[in-house]
């Protein structure tokens, strides 16, 4: 399957997704907010912990269904930041499964990976 990919996931947050198959994250990367500003409810999506600089054949990570998205501002403390307020997506995800990329290509500004479900027991992760 083709999926676009949420890179920079903390370790605890795939975890977290692996022991409860239902899971809300709140996204501020620039780069993965672009990424789900192209997806849908419904779309599937591949996390992963790897910068979208790391990520080659052979990464692992998970793969998820987006069931809910929300865009929202935040205002930032002026101390922390030169810029008043950030982007943040809220997106609930429910687990699909293991996941290794085999294939990367962009399109445009997307980097698009072609992922394959893996079984528990190949995954190395963690």
């Amino acid at each position: 399957m083709e999926v676009l990919i949420l890179a920079g996931i903390t370790r605890r947050t795939l975890d977290q997704l692996l022991r409860n198959p239902y899971r809300t994250l709140e996204i501020r990367s620039a780069s993965n907010v672009f990424v789900l500003e192209h997806l849908k409810e419904g779309d599937k999506v591949f996390l992963t912990y790897e910068t979208l600089q790391d990520i080659t054949r052979g990464t692992e990570g998970i793969i998820a269904q987006i069931l809910r998205m929300e865009k929202m501002e935040q205002r930032i403390l002026w101390e922390e930041s030169d810029e008043r307020e950030q982007i943040v997506c809220r997106v609930q995800l429910r687990l699909v499964g293991l996941g290794k990329v085999i294939e990367i290509r962009r399109e445009g500004d997307l980097i698009k990976a072609r992922v394959r479900e893996m079984l528990p027991h190949e995954m190395a992760m963690g």
